[in-house]
């Protein structure tokens, strides 16, 4: 008897729905979370930032910029926090405005580690897993500076980074997030813990690959518990040397994420996001789809600043091959609010202002033309 047709499920496309966790995505457009330094010095999200999200609602899910959870951990001048309650209030005021479209929002948790300076994060210690300074300078204040040396977290300090990052869940989905995401990734503070380049402990978040994954697992563990796992994505950038994060061994990478992904998978999370590239990690790769594989749940990828924008053709064919549950954009979604529809139909795309990224005010920021007014 032939097989009955009515009972076969569509092949997936990028523009019908997907479920990360509990919540319904309407497409798999995935905005992915982009420094944008609109906050200014109080850290707080104000009406320019709620505009500029809510004109991008229409992407299956936006996953809003890196946000420190204390004030310590601020990687960037501008940056927004959701340390306090005065920053949870100027975020609620984005995610109310994203519902209002229909829009489905995460927040990014994003620390710093050794990527910050005491003149970003008002004077404070600048802590790491070890005290191994990155390469470079980064904008100040005062102006351009080398990164300091950082001090080495005590163990306590390990566990208080953990219930900073669950107090900044809770502050999140109470101000109406609809989850959140752990950045393990582009060498901030996790990525350190990960890296045997950036992590040379010797305690026991060091040295073996378990012990490098350890306080990745500890926070994301902690936040899944505090908030509920189905509201809590991850993301990583494995062998991505961003900010001197080397990982260089290809079997301790595997290690090293296999170990954290195995711990992990018990969870539930609403997703795992991979930040790759062509020339390492590329998401039809042996290595995104053996960690794929590890995780047993929904794949985000993330061409990041790689090469040139996230293509229209790119997206559709990471969803088609099955190399992903869903993709990131980043630059295109800068660039064309109504990106969805342009996709969709088609449609000419603006083409973004890099100049204008990182800025004080809405020019490159709220100010794109929708397809109507192009």
């Amino acid at each position: 008897m032939p097989a009955n047709t009515s009972d076969v499920s569509p092949a997936p496309s990028l523009f019908s729905p997907v479920s990360l966790g509990k919540i319904e995505l309407a497409n798999r457009i995935v905005m992915a979370p982009m420094t944008r330094v609109r906050a200014g010095s109080s850290g707080i999200p104000g009406d320019m930032m709620a505009e500029y999200y809510r004109q991008r609602a229409s992407v299956g899910l936006i996953i809003a910029e890196g946000t420190y959870p204390d004030r310590a951990s601020q990687g960037y001048v501008g940056e927004p926090g959701i340390a306090t309650d005065e920053q949870a209030a100027g975020w609620q005021r984005v995610f109310e405005a994203v519902h209002a479209e229909g829009g489905r929002i995460f927040l990014q948790l994003m620390h710093g580690g050794r990527q910050t300076h005491p003149d970003i994060n008002g004077g404070r210690r600048v802590l790491a897993p070890s005290a191994i300074a990155r390469s470079g300078e980064t904008f100040t204040e005062k102006g351009e500076q080398p990164y300091p040396v950082p001090e080495a977290m005590t163990a306590a300090e390990v566990r208080a980074a953990v219930e900073d990052f669950v107090a900044a869940a809770r502050r999140a989905v109470e101000a109406g997030a609809d989850g959140v995401e752990i950045h393990g990734a582009n060498g901030y503070l996790l990525h350190q813990f990960l890296s045997p380049a950036a992590n040379q402990r010797t305690d026991s978040y060091g040295g073996s690959p378990q012990n490098r994954a350890r306080f990745v697992v500890e926070v994301v563990t902690a936040v899944a518990q505090a908030v509920g796992a189905e509201r809590v994505g991850l993301r990583i950038s494995p062998e991505i040397a961003f900010g001197d994060v080397f990982e260089t061994d290809r079997d301790d990478v595997l290690a090293t994420y296999g170990t954290l992904l195995d711990q992990l998978r018990p969870l539930g999370l609403a997703y795992l996001s991979v930040l790759h590239t062509e020339l390492h990690t590329e998401p039809g790769g042996d290595l995104v789809q053996k960690l794929r594989r590890r995780f047993d749940g929904k794949l985000i990828v993330n061409s990041g600043p790689f090469g040139g924008p996230t293509t229209r053709e790119e997206a559709l064919q990471q969803i088609e091959a099955g190399h992903a549950d869903a993709v990131a954009v980043g630059r295109a979604l800068i660039a064309n609010p109504d990106l969805v529809e342009r996709w969709q139909g088609g449609h000419p795309e603006n083409e973004p202002r890099p100049e204008l990224f990182y800025g004080l005010d809405a020019e490159g920021y709220t100010d794109y033309p929708f397809l109507e007014a192009a």
